[in-house]
């Protein structure tokens, strides 16, 4: 066991070291302060693929914040395994004053937080939680009676009356990096074969949007073929993005892609306060369709083989890069609720197993939308016609040449399924699973 006591900062979901809510406060108690990660193999058991991009992502960003802690004579402390057996290893290892780390909403982040912060507190060691990945989280925008928005536009509303610039003013952690704790000699930095997994190339986006990219997004988002999102999503889900340094760009530049921060604030707090949304409908009386399942058509749609190029241009962006346009997004996930009445469940799992800017609450937020099922949901009478789309939004076809080379040629399959008969077996579906429920 050390000698001195010490505060430890853990890092999760908030890879930087900049504008760093817990961080800060770490920094600011006066102990030396370790940063802690820790490879949680309750998460990484689940994941098939061991090549897995958004792991290497991890590692490589892990990488550049030790080497960063070194310049300041301290170091990143890396640990893999279950989380609370780590916890015991660790007070036996150092005399711990302190734990300062991010909150995380998700549900099995909230289990975890809490036998971890339980332990924690049976030794007599506070545990420190800070909101940093969202402007407002849990029950900061409320309705006037205290019970959660469900419908984005009066909670954006009310988020916009509540913001200030207080909300998101950056936390100056770099002025108290003489704090952290000073190591004689480099701390262990595990090989990616160590935590169970093999290196993968892979062409992450920039973490700078560029200037044009914010400014025209309200005018160029919905065109697949174009520069015209900023790929971020990746960059906010693991933190290596302050949220409040985005925003503060967004309000000086771009109201609409404020509007998308909205959104990720709105389905965190969803999250948070209907946490069933991971399993089940969000309106429970959607969870009575019967659904088609066909498993063919299921393998069809995730190789992106269905016979509408629009959808099978995402699926393959999706599996050969890990992303997938927003616009198409919408597209290929009302294509297998409504064309194909396969469960949308079986939809968010696989993007939760492709997606590198995966994240539970937007994916789950997304996916129910699309369904019909969720807050603020499309009408299951809306169907989305997958070729008026491309026409829309793909004219000129040159999203589905760049994925889809072999369309318009006799090696381009026929569509699985038809979008008239599609179009009419969906509304007879859902209207008898919501009479039943009446």
């Amino acid at each position: 066991m050390t000698q001195k006591p010490i505060t430890i900062y853990w890092m999760r979901r908030d890879l930087r070291l900049g504008d760093n809510a817990a961080l800060y406060h770490a920094l600011r108690e006066g102990e030396a302060v370790l940063p802690l990660f820790i490879f949680d193999t309750n998460i990484l058991d689940k994941l098939h693929d061991r090549q897995d991009r958004r792991v290497q992502f991890i590692y490589d960003e892990l990488q550049k914040i030790a080497a960063e802690l070194r310049k300041h004579g301290s170091d990143l402390l890396i640990k893999t395994g279950k989380p609370l057996e780590i916890w015991r290893e660790l007070l036996k290892e150092y005399q711990i004053a302190a734990v300062h780390t991010n909150e995380d909403y998700e549900p099995y982040a909230r289990d975890r937080d809490g036998k971890v912060g339980e332990m924690l507190f049976g030794h007599k060691v506070p545990f420190n939680t800070y909101k940093d990945h969202v402007i407002f989280a849990k029950s900061e925008v409320v309705k006037s009676d205290g019970n959660p928005y469900t419908i984005y536009t009066p909670y954006s509303r009310r988020w916009r009356e509540k913001l200030k610039p207080f909300y998101y003013k950056a936390y100056p952690t770099e002025k108290y990096f003489s704090r952290l704790m000073k190591v004689s000699k480099h701390l262990y930095f595990p090989t990616l074969a160590d935590i169970g997994f093999k290196a993968v190339d892979c062409d992450y986006p920039a973490r700078v949007a560029k200037a044009d990219i914010v400014n025209k997004y309200d005018k160029q988002r919905d065109y697949p073929a174009i520069e015209g999102t900023t790929r971020l999503g990746l960059h906010l889900r693991f933190g290596t993005l302050s949220i409040r340094k985005l925003l503060a760009y967004g309000l000086q530049h771009n109201q609409t892609f404020v509007n998308e921060l909205i959104w990720r604030d709105f389905y965190q707090q969803i999250l948070w306060h209907f946490p069933q949304v991971a399993r089940e409908a969000f309106r429970p009386e959607y969870d009575f369709i019967r659904w088609v399942n066909d498993e063919k058509q299921f393998k069809a749609w995730c190789e992106g083989n269905t016979g509408y190029p629009l959808v099978d241009a995402g699926m393959r962006e999706l599996n050969a890069t890990g992303y997938m346009h927003n616009r198409v997004r919408m597209v290929v996930a009302s294509f297998l609720a409504k064309h194909l009445l396969i469960d949308w469940r079986w939809g968010e799992a696989y993007f939760a197993e492709k997606l590198l800017d995966f994240d539970l609450a937007a994916n789950n937020g997304g996916w129910q939308w699309a369904a019909g099922c969720g807050t603020d949901a499309a009408p299951y009478f809306r169907v989305f016609n997958p070729e008026l789309q491309l026409k829309k939004f793909d004219a000129e076809l040159k999203y589905v040449r760049k994925w889809v080379p072999e369309y318009g040629t006799p090696q381009y399959p026929q569509p699985i399924v038809e979008h008239e008969f599609a179009r009419k077996r969906c509304l007879e579906v859902y209207k008898k699973a919501l009479k039943k429920e009446e």
